[in-house]
């Protein structure tokens, strides 16, 4: 049972505090949480579970916000962990984002919603579709109405429908002229390229996200082409495990509109679309830079959105980098952003200047680490396949389309 939920901003202040049971939990927590993250920064963010003095503390961070839960009873960590997660993608879906000014400006509507998710220190209502029956998201109407009449609230006076349902993750007896579903692969890939061009890591983290509005009560069934490659699974709740388990079948009922129907991985690729080579050499006070960019594996389609990006070492006093293609922006957090956009065919972009370091160093003797983003339309570059998407139980026809991204992720080059 959870016993309070804070919302943290960058400063460590508190933007939001929840309390869920009898027993209060004092905003010293926060404090004793803040001065462990900045003691220990790297190491202490990556612990979802801490043990404090006092309570056991369940922290998500998300957009720069800390999601922060907190409990003196057993309890199933991951449970915990999974409603704050629902609790970040509740917000970011309303809110149409997730920053300190829109928490803020929302507070109301934040605090009903975590009345309707969390009854009593125990998760209840999740599901998206029922949540935004009960709770209207904010619109510019609505805050004009509630500064006419002076009610705050946005809470409907009826219940949901689909909460006495088998489906409480559809929205009760939906109606469309026109039936249609749209299954979308969208994935992101993570490699680590060592300073002799090595790939050491390249996985894919990637997602099937459904767009659909149909009629009724729709049994829907999913099939790839090379469903082996998958690894580390997660499905939404719509989704029967036993034909997955058996014949590797997405079986389900789909929520009504858009929602992530299943998330996956696929491991140890041997390739990445684009190369990035930098090189460094300093003597004398000064360091000259090199980075050239080109098409490494061709997808068979466009590349474009382009970026490259480092951190300056901090014993860099200025830079002059100039590029024949893009444009260079330094930053003042000593952040240089190169942006590419569409690899040109007949010319690789590279990216050359001079920096200078601080008074007495000869030779540079920390190196940049390069962020690489980009993105493919059309292709998924894990491999993966839909095979087919089938209707069950419903007489009519509906039209369906699929589209794959791939985008960089946590794409690093060492130098």
């Amino acid at each position: 049972m959870l016993q309070c939920i804070f919302l943290l901003s960058d400063s460590g202040e508190v933007m939001l505090e929840k309390q869920l049971s009898g027993h209060r939990v004092d905003r010293s927590i926060c404090a004793w949480f803040w001065d462990q993250s900045i003691s220990q920064p790297d190491s202490f963010k990556q612990q979802p579970v801490i043990a404090s003095p006092t309570h056991y503390l369940f922290q998500v961070l998300r957009e720069g916000i800390t999601f922060l839960a907190c409990t003196q009873v057993e309890m199933p960590p991951l449970m915990a962990i999974e409603f704050l997660c629902r609790v970040a993608d509740v917000l970011n879906d309303y809110l149409g984002g997730l920053n300190e000014d829109l928490i803020k400006d929302n507070f109301v509507i934040v605090y009903e919603l975590l009345d309707e998710m969390i009854d009593n220190g125990f998760p209840l209502t999740t599901e998206l579709n029922i949540l935004q029956e009960m709770i209207a998201p904010p619109n510019i109407v609505s805050k004009v109405l509630s500064v006419v009449t002076g009610s705050s609230s946005n809470v409907s006076d009826t219940l949901p429908g689909a909460t006495a349902s088998l489906v409480p993750w559809r929205t009760a007896d939906p109606k469309y002229a026109n039936n249609e579903i749209y299954v979308d692969l969208v994935e992101e890939m993570d490699a680590t390229i060592n300073r002799d061009g090595v790939l050491v890591k390249c996985e894919i983290n990637g997602e099937v996200q459904v767009n659909s509005h149909i009629t009724g009560l729709p049994d829907l069934s999913l099939s790839f082409k090379n469903p082996s490659i998958l690894d580390d699974v997660r499905f939404h709740p719509c989704v029967r495990y036993r034909p997955w388990e058996s014949d590797q079948i997405l079986s389900f009922v789909p929520p009504d509109g858009q929602f992530k129907l299943m998330s996956y991985r696929v491991r140890k690729l041997k390739n990445t679309p684009i190369y990035v080579k930098p090189q460094l050499t300093s003597e004398g006070g000064t360091c000259r830079l090199s980075v050239l960019v080109g098409i490494k594996n061709d997808p068979g389609k466009t590349i474009d959105s382009v970026t490259v990006e480092f951190q300056l070492p901090s014993c860099i006093l200025s830079a002059d980098l100039t590029s024949n293609h893009g444009v260079v922006n330094i930053l003042g957090n000593k952040t240089c952003s190169w942006s590419i956009g569409r690899i040109p065919k007949d010319k690789a972009p590279s990216m050359s200047g001079t920096l200078v370091l601080e008074t007495g160093l000869e030779r540079l003797h920390v190196f940049p680490t390069f962020q690489v983003g980009f993105r493919i339309m059309g292709i998924a570059l894990s491999g993966l396949q839909i095979d087919k998407l089938d209707l069950k139980t419903v007489p009519y026809r509906f039209y369906k389309g699929f589209r794959a991204l791939t985008r960089g992720g946590e794409f690093e080059v060492r130098s």
